[in-house]
């Protein structure tokens, strides 16, 4: 079984749960570059995006986190509700393999829609939101064209965050969206901002557009 293989749901999960779901893939740069100080922000701000989903009672039914980390590209959580996702606690090592994470990050949110639809679980359109402080050391290229097509298609909504000295010229090329850097390490106001945004999304109907606050924690 591939890395991004999932395991097939069984069908008592949406049994229990029949809400909507509103699933967000983070894609998390765990590179070498990321350890220190950038990566003890993240794994904190980590924790304060699950606290405050679990805040919300719709959320925690609604909301679904995966988490894929590269450096090297790793699933370390399937799509799961909030209260069964346990942060983990990140170390940065290793190069940016940027591509094959998002490319194996879209086929995981691919599979996650085969499921709701094989279930009749209605879900709103996907959130990826991809965090990285470099630039990608594998080809990036068709992951690029990938995003595009599915933004194109509507199939999701992706996002790009930079850190530090990420290549954002890189990025502008990935994302349809244009990309946000972060300003400093405030990792704790973006999950707070994350965590926000998802509660709103999941509080409207299917199919419906949510406006979102503007990002405090980003800067040009």
């Amino acid at each position: 079984m591939s890395e991004f293989e999932q395991i097939p749901f069984g069908a008592s999960e949406f049994a229990d749960n029949p809400e909507p779901r509103c699933p967000c893939l983070l894609l998390l740069d765990t590179s070498e570059s990321m350890e220190g100080g950038p990566i003890n922000e993240l794994n904190q701000g980590l924790a304060t995006f699950r606290r405050e989903l679990a805040n919300d009672p719709l959320a925690m039914k609604r909301v679904e986190i995966g988490l894929v980390t590269f450096g090297p590209v790793q699933l370390v959580n399937d799509f799961q509700t909030p209260d069964q996702f346990a942060p983990p606690l990140l170390k940065g090592r290793g190069d940016t393999p940027m591509g094959a994470a998002i490319a194996g990050g879209l086929e995981m949110v691919r599979q996650r829609k085969q499921a709701y639809k094989a279930n009749g679980i209605p879900y709103y359109r996907p959130w990826i939101f991809m965090i990285t402080d470099g630039a990608p050391t594998d080809d990036w290229q068709e992951a690029a064209a990938q995003v595009r097509d599915g933004e194109d298609q509507k199939g999701f909504s992706f996002f790009a965050v930079g850190v530090q000295h990420a290549d954002m010229d890189i990025l502008k090329q990935i994302a349809v969206r244009t990309p946000l850097r972060l300003s400093g390490l405030k990792f704790h106001d973006l999950f707070l901002w994350l965590s926000s945004s998802l509660s709103s999304v999941s509080r409207s109907g299917v199919g419906q557009e949510v406006p979102l606050l503007p990002p405090g924690w980003a800067r040009v």
